[in-house]
């Protein structure tokens, strides 16, 4: 029996290639751009604002819909994601970073508090700074990624993009509650029905690799 690295073998890993890649990473690239502009602007619509917004919870829904809708066509037969599993985490952490730094131009921010670490953007309202609680959480999944993928972890291999996701949409899910964002659902605004249609996907993809 063939093995990669030192305890899986070739057949247990996850299929990193596509048979065609280049309309691969359009079909990624376009249901990313597509998603995020349409649930951005679609959000603050509700919130009251004329100009349209791009939304990274929508481009990761856009994209993951797209490449579901053209698995056959761009003949996908085994999981790719793993491979962008470390780098969307890098860019959740690092994008939120900037929205943090944008202050109340990027709205982002979340609900006035009384906490110490409250962060005041200028207007001298003391906010929840979501942006980096967001970005320490997914800091937090990164780690754990890169550590067990460096162990050959055949469960993190086979699922770790879908735990990347699913922890993207659960901690995502949690913040909304303290931003200033129009609901559309009881307590809920569209981005929790994002989050939670992401974490639902997830679980079942989990599922699926765990119990081929």
């Amino acid at each position: 029996m063939l093995t990669t690295g030192r305890y899986l073998p070739a057949e247990a890993m996850p299929a990193y290639r596509v048979a065609r890649p280049g309309l691969y990473i359009l079909t990624v690239g376009a249901g990313a751009a597509a998603g995020g502009m349409l649930l951005g602007t679609l959000q603050a619509r509700l919130n009251g604002m004329a100009e349209p917004d791009v939304s990274m919870a929508g481009g990761i829904a856009g994209a993951i819909v797209a490449v579901e809708i053209f698995r056959r066509p761009l003949g996908i037969s085994a999981p790719t994601g793993i491979v962008f599993a470390a780098p969307f985490a890098v860019l959740i952490v690092v994008g939120r970073i900037g929205c943090f730094l944008a202050g109340l131009d990027d709205y982002t921010y979340g609900t006035p508090t009384r906490l110490p670490w409250g962060v005041d953007f200028g207007d001298g309202v003391r906010r929840h700074p979501v942006q980096l609680y967001e970005s320490l959480a997914m800091a937090a999944m990164l780690a754990l990624l890169l550590w067990r993928m460096a162990r050959q972890d055949l469960f993190w291999l086979r699922s770790g993009f879908y735990l990347t996701v699913g922890w993207y949409g659960l901690q995502r899910f949690a913040w909304e509650f303290i931003k200033p964002y129009a609901t559309v659902m009881g307590p809920f605004n569209l981005f929790h029905l994002v989050c939670f249609s992401l974490v639902l996907y997830a679980l079942v993809r989990v599922r699926q690799r765990s119990f081929p």
